[in-house]
């Protein structure tokens, strides 16, 4: 193996550990929530915000710090968010109060979010557009290891070593990402080192989304509304500046004359907006209406992430092969048939009728990710890398975002402050 493939190969090992560990993070903690509600004393509100915290706080940073990777350099940024995942995993594993563990989860999203800007922006960096499709499909596939294996191992951990254990497997794995990439990677990518950071854009950026997320999630209340059109506002005052200074944080261009890059975003929003609040909803239908163990609930959700993980290799090398655009369209499709069933279960579902739609979710999810962004990160020039898989990665997180936000609402009206643990498994289904 020549030195050059050497690099190539660890690198591939590092952004894979690294696409590999906030999904099993995220998994596992879906399946400890009733513990941690029961440990901490969380109301139904508060828990949702141990999950939507970290989406919020990576979702805000996102763009700024892909910019920050095209101007600065790639591997710094990613290291430096390694760094302080795993320093910020390590400490929700001792947080004393509901309280803590979400500002911590809220730095942990910010480290998270200097890895989800840049992994997928050097690995486009480093391979040659032939092979994109088949090294997005191996890191894609990691993402849906991490979901397949979080639900069990967090369901494990959670039942006979406790809820905590789940962030320091979580930091271990993150000491080996940093030694990887700290002493044995020893390319930098950069795209923009000539030009300058904008640090009103970013500003105004930040203000702008966390005010509609955080305004969303607050509905019905009164001051949603206003933080909304503040965030409108914020938002309206951002593009203004976007377009008149010489370096911007988001060149607006890139969708006004790049319909793939703006239609791949929108259709990644709308796909995230649509699914992820499944499996939030699925941990608590399963152990509260359906009685069962989190190691038991984590055996069932194991279904969907295992078979994207099976198809997604798979599918990035028919993006190389054909359009990627009609694969990821296709696996859209199959999204909607595996949704539309779970609008209709009740307490009498039988387990296999929710392992069939699971798996339904699974292979859409699959044909649409990789292909989807292959396509986008294929549509701009390197000096774009960087924040293109920002901006993505910011579609995810605000499709993320809204999907728990309206689950939030949900709760809201139905649960309203009640503890989840007494809150009636009537009124959870």
């Amino acid at each position: 193996m020549t030195a050059e493939k050497k690099q190539l190969y660890i690198l591939l090992c590092a952004t894979t550990l690294s696409s590999f560990l906030t999904p099993f993070m995220g998994s596992g903690v879906y399946v400890a929530l009733p513990v941690m509600a029961r440990e901490l004393s969380m109301t139904a509100l508060t828990l949702s915000w141990v999950a939507s915290s970290f989406i919020l706080a990576a979702a805000i940073t996102l763009v700024p710090l892909g910019r920050l990777a095209d101007i600065y350099g790639r591997k710094k940024i990613f290291l430096s968010g390694a760094v302080i995942f795993t320093l910020a995993s390590f400490l929700c594993a001792w947080s004393p109060t509901a309280s803590f563990l979400i500002f911590i989860r809220v730095v942990q999203g910010i480290g998270g979010a200097m890895i989800f800007s840049t992994g997928t922006a050097m690995l486009i960096s480093a391979y040659p557009p032939e092979e994109r499709g088949k090294i997005l499909g191996i890191n894609i596939a990691a993402v849906y290891i991490g979901l397949t294996v979080g639900p069990f191992i967090g369901g494990l951990l959670t039942e006979h070593l406790g809820w905590r254990y789940i962030f320091i497997f979580t930091s271990l794995i993150g000491i080996v990402v940093i030694c990887l990439i700290a002493f044995m990677v020893k390319e930098e990518w950069k795209g923009a080192e000539d030009e300058g950071f904008d640090f009103t854009g970013s500003l105004l950026y930040a203000v702008a989304l966390f005010a509609i997320m955080y305004g969303f999630s607050l509905l019905p209340k009164l001051q949603a509304g206003l933080l909304i059109l503040l965030g409108v506002v914020c938002f309206i005052f951002f593009i203004r500046h976007q377009l008149i200074i010489p370096y911007p944080l988001l060149d607006m261009r890139l969708f006004r004359d790049n319909k793939v890059f703006a239609f791949s975003n929108l259709a990644a929003l709308i796909n995230y907006s649509a699914t992820f609040a499944v499996t939030f909803l699925l941990s608590l239908y399963l152990q509260h209406i359906k009685a069962l163990t989190p190691s038991q609930t984590g055996m069932i959700l194991i279904a969907e992430p295992a078979v994207q993980a099976l198809f997604s290799p798979l599918a990035g090398r028919l993006s190389d092969r054909f359009e990627p655009r009609i694969i990821a369209s296709l696996g859209m499709a199959l999204n909607v048939l595996g949704l539309i069933p779970l609008m209709f279960i009740q307490s009498d579902t039988g387990i296999s009728y929710i392992v069939l739609c699971l798996i339904v979710l699974g292979v859409g999810f699959a044909l649409f990710s990789s292909p989807n962004v292959n396509a986008t990160m294929s549509s701009v020039e390197n000096k774009y890398y960087g924040i293109a898989s920002a901006t993505l990665s910011t579609m995810r997180l605000v499709g993320q975002m809204f999907s728990m936000g309206i689950t939030m609402l949900v709760f809201a009206v139905i649960l309203g402050n009640a503890p989840l643990a007494q809150a009636g498994n009537p009124l959870l289904l």
